[in-house]
């Protein structure tokens, strides 16, 4: 690509509700992208209220970052007079961008909510720079590209459209096997449209073969006794390629998770912010420090990685046949919403999510720097300044006193499970 081109990426994280979206800022997201209650891909994400969606549009203003949100239903007629509303709603807000599947939706957003940069959703198939430039010609700042695409094909794209039109890609999360997205199982085995927002994942179940003469007969899909899960890929992870997916032309790096944890979004933002500011500060730092971002990215849930088709075709190392549950070696046990220091310890108020003892070692994982710091529990009180010797029940007030090293307000707290 043109080397006067080159611009660091934006970084671009998920959020399925208020709270992950002011973690995924305050932990390096340049940007967030949402849905609200209606018309997006994730019906079953706790998504944002009008008055969430206000909050949101607000923090990132303060913080100086955006906020996107998707409408990217494949619409029908019925959906087609609540869109309009929806999208004079959301003009109204003031969000950054709109990001959409459907031309005719695509059509309405440019009437109903002129001030919103309008961008082309995955799932409507974007494989080449004749899309892409054909998006452009009717308004679209962005494209997002298919996860099909090989970084080859990116970087041709971007040598064949206008500099001022801008790729966004996925580089990190779960991977769908049907093309772009687009998947036809969940409405056919469960009756839930995945392309009206309500896929059911049938991809990570387990599938045998039965035979039609044989019913109640069920034959291993391979030669194991369990069955196996034929459709079940490992996740996507780059953060060892950003010199690639730099080269390659990307404006926006894309991280996939709506319905994903505030530990997920803390630790996925700070690990790719540190990898993107070293290279862009010093290549060697993010070659030396390679081990650490992955070490980091590894403490969020996961299905085990894999490069998924920017290097060619996945092959059977994609995939993971055995069982389809995550990876889940790091428990969260809630964000510092207040923070004093006394005598050698921080004296936290946070919203317990896990349970932990007096005595215990917890790691605190602020913004910035990937160092590890670990803390010492030495009290724990409830929220009428009861003595606790452990807080087994989630969603409770209570404050701790942390030994060590300061902890802060907005720092969250997580152990190895």
């Amino acid at each position: 690509m043109d080397k006067d081109r080159v611009k660091k990426p934006e970084l671009l994280m998920p959020a399925g509700s208020l709270d992950v979206l002011k973690t995924a800022i305050d932990f390096g997201a340049d940007a967030v992208y949402v849905g609200g209650d209606l018309y997006s891909l994730r019906a079953k994400a706790k998504n944002f209220s009008h008055e969430d969606m206000v909050l949101g549009v607000e923090y990132c203003r303060d913080h100086n970052k955006k906020l996107y949100v998707t409408v990217n239903i494949t619409a029908h007629n019925s959906d087609l007079d609540g869109v309009r509303g929806y999208l004079k709603e959301l003009d109204d807000i003031g969000c950054d961008g709109l990001i959409i599947s459907d031309p005719g939706v695509f059509e309405l957003a440019g009437e109903y909510a002129p001030h919103i940069e309008r961008h082309i959703s995955t799932q409507a198939n974007n494989t080449n720079y004749l899309t892409y430039r054909f998006w452009y010609g009717l308004g679209a700042k962005r494209v997002v590209s298919a996860r099909e695409l090989s970084l080859a094909e990116i970087r041709q794209i971007r040598e064949n459209i206008p500099d001022d039109m801008e790729i966004e890609s996925f580089v990190h999360g779960a991977m769908c096997i049907s093309y772009s997205g687009r998947c036809l199982l969940s409405n056919y085995l469960a009756g839930r449209d995945a392309n009206l927002g309500e896929c059911t994942h049938p991809c990570r179940w387990k599938y045998y073969l039965c035979e039609e003469t044989r019913p109640g007969v069920y034959l291993p899909v391979e030669e194991n006794e369990r069955g196996t899960y034929i459709f079940n890929s490992k996740d996507l992870c780059m953060i060892d390629h950003i010199p690639e997916l730099v080269d390659a032309g990307i404006d926006s790096f894309k991280i996939e998770g709506r319905m994903k944890t505030t530990l997920y979004a803390a630790t996925v933002a700070r690990a790719y912010r540190a990898a993107i500011d070293d290279y862009f500060t010093d290549k060697d730092q993010y070659t030396a420090n390679l081990p650490l971002y992955y070490e980091e990215i590894t403490k969020g849930t996961n299905r085990r990685f894999c490069t998924g088709f920017f290097f060619g075709k996945p092959d059977a190392q994609s995939q993971v046949y055995e069982n389809s549950t995550y990876v889940k070696d790091y428990i969260y046990y809630g964000t510092i919403s207040s923070a004093v220091r006394e005598a050698g310890c921080s004296i936290c108020t946070l919203e317990q999510k896990n349970k932990f003892s007096v005595g215990d070692t917890l790691e605190v994982v602020a913004p910035g720097s990937l160092t590890e710091h670990f803390v010492k529990v030495n009290r724990i009180r409830d929220d009428a300044g009861n003595d606790m010797d452990s807080c087994p029940h989630a969603s409770r007030m209570i404050t701790v006193d942390l030994e060590g090293a300061p902890a802060e307000d907005g720092n969250l707290l997580r152990g190895r499970a």
